[in-house]
């Protein structure tokens, strides 16, 4: 069944509050092979001007799927999980990710579109302090294959 264009502009309620510890930074940095001391040396990170450890920019994929989670999860969307594959991801970083912050993330359903039986599900997770202070926006488009009615097209 496709999906119910009428849930774009939808916004969810915030994720789960998610601290940011600097083994979590090292993990992922190490998962990546990326050896800047940026993610791993405190002292590196404020002789660079940051207060702390801050971590790489795909880091926020972190936050951007427990956005998703809301979306995922909405059984009214009828999204069906097993058929999806991640078709693009972007980020629009306004600050590094840091050790110590304390994120959550607020998704959005950009847009719904249908392509050769496909359905196109854009989600944009806006991902900031608990203080309100934007972090990242991480937009993600998740392809449900072959759930989209035969001849559609947006």
């Amino acid at each position: 069944m496709p999906l119910d264009e009428g849930f774009i502009g939808r916004e969810y309620p915030p994720s789960s509050p998610y601290e940011v510890g600097r083994e979590k930074i090292r993990e992922f940095a190490d998962a990546i092979k990326d050896d800047s001391p940026l993610y791993r040396d405190t002292e590196a990170a404020k002789a660079a001007g940051y207060q702390d450890v801050i971590a790489p920019p795909t880091f926020a994929m972190r936050l951007s799927v427990l956005a998703q989670e809301a979306v995922v999860g909405d059984e009214q969307l009828g999204l069906d999980y097993s058929r999806v594959v991640h078709g693009h991801q972007a980020f629009r970083h306004h600050r590094p990710i840091r050790a110590g912050d304390v994120l959550v993330a607020v998704a959005h359903v950009d847009d719904i579109k249908a392509r050769a039986g496909n359905d196109f599900l854009t989600v944009r997770a806006e991902i900031g302090t608990v203080e309100g202070e934007p972090v990242c926006t991480a937009t993600s488009t998740l392809v449900a294959r072959g759930t989209a009615e035969e001849g559609e097209q947006s």
